[in-house]
């Protein structure tokens, strides 16, 4: 099988030996889920399709094979469009590989991949191109303890919303990270029309008992998950992005909220469960592409986690074709807000 994307058909043109490298951040390429090694990466749904392949694939948050069975002889970094989340994987490296292994960084020339001879100076690491093609280039180095620690790109900030002030952690491979995204905003600001604590539920809760069981899908830096738990609900908040769980695991704890956070591939790690309210700011960017198939396998395969009388509530670009989604899903919807940039939507399950 050839390589399918532009930074892999540079590799594949390479004589190195690959046989047990580290794919870091690696892009869905059946060239390289054909091939050798073990793709690290944040991303749930490339771990998953590397695995259904019969290949290894492994989170950064998890224990690492190598302090089992070894390190890896090499690792490749696919270089991310923010430069900032790329720093913080060079990081990660520096700290869990041993000093002296070998490391290539890939990444196309308008993604920013000619920024890391900078990146690499400023952490002591030499660097050389070894190839360019394809509108992108391949660089080399070798890996060496540094000053900074991965740990050191989490930052935390604070949030207010109405009267509600929140902490929050941030990361750079998170959505929005470092500030309150104006549609999120939006659907806070919505929020306590939407679902006013203290009313039962056909679901047995009885009033006063906060807002039922709560689904926040695609949480990100958690904000929504800690303002929902904060006002009684029982929530859930799930991610295909490992930096975003583990970025609201720390929301909750920093604002002494509890909460369940776990990786999610849209309702991948929720088969048979179902909620009270479904809330949700949607992804809609793979990458720089544009891609409605998260959102969309979340409206329409919202009824079968939503009891009777749950709502789902969404926010989301007001050019986005999302009312013909809900409309399939529901066979209408309400719409509760917009500002002309964003609008925020309702349906209920009958």
């Amino acid at each position: 099988m050839s390589a399918e994307t532009p930074v892999c058909q540079l590799l594949e043109r390479q004589d190195a030996d690959y046989r047990g490298w580290w794919w870091v951040a690696p892009p869905r390429d059946g060239w390289l889920e054909a091939g050798q090694g073990t793709a690290v990466s944040a991303d749930l749904a490339v771990r998953a399709a590397w695995q259904a392949a019969g290949r290894p694939a492994i989170s950064p948050f998890e224990t690492l094979p190598g302090a089992r069975e070894g390190a890896p002889p090499g690792a490749v970094l696919f270089w991310p469009k923010s430069h900032a989340l790329g720093e913080w994987w060079l990081l990660w490296l520096c700290a869990v590989l041993p000093p002296g292994t070998p490391l290539q960084l890939v990444g196309e020339n308008q993604g920013g991949i000619k920024r890391v001879l900078k990146v690499l100076a400023a952490l002591g690491l030499g660097c050389r191109k070894r190839d360019s093609a394809r509108r992108c280039a391949l660089y080399e180095t070798r890996l060496e303890r540094v000053a900074l620690a991965p740990d050191d790109a989490w930052t935390a900030f604070e949030a207010q919303v109405g009267s509600e002030r929140l902490t929050l952690a941030s990361h750079p491979g998170v959505f929005g990270h470092g500030k309150l995204d104006d549609g999120t905003r939006l659907l806070l600001e919505t929020l306590p029309g939407a679902l006013p604590a203290g009313e039962g539920r056909e679901s047995g809760d009885m009033p006063g008992d906060g807002l039922g069981e709560v689904l926040d899908m695609g949480c990100g830096d958690g904000i929504l998950a800690a303002w929902l738990a904060r006002r009684g609900a029982r929530v859930t908040a799930v991610d295909v992005n490992a930096f975003a769980v583990e970025a609201t695991r720390r929301t909750l704890a920093a604002n002494g909220l509890a909460g369940e956070a776990v990786e999610s591939d849209v309702y991948s790690a929720l088969a048979g469960r179902a909620f009270d309210a479904i809330v949700s700011n949607p992804p809609f960017h793979q990458e720089r592409a544009i891609d409605y198939g998260p959102a969309a396998r979340l409206i329409l395969e919202a009824p079968a986690h939503l009891r009777r009388g749950g709502q789902l509530i969404l926010v989301a670009n007001a050019f986005l074709p999302y009312p013909d989604l809900l409309e399939r899903a529901f066979g209408g919807f309400e719409l509760l807000a917009d500002d002309r940039r964003f609008r925020v939507y309702r349906v209920v399950k009958g």
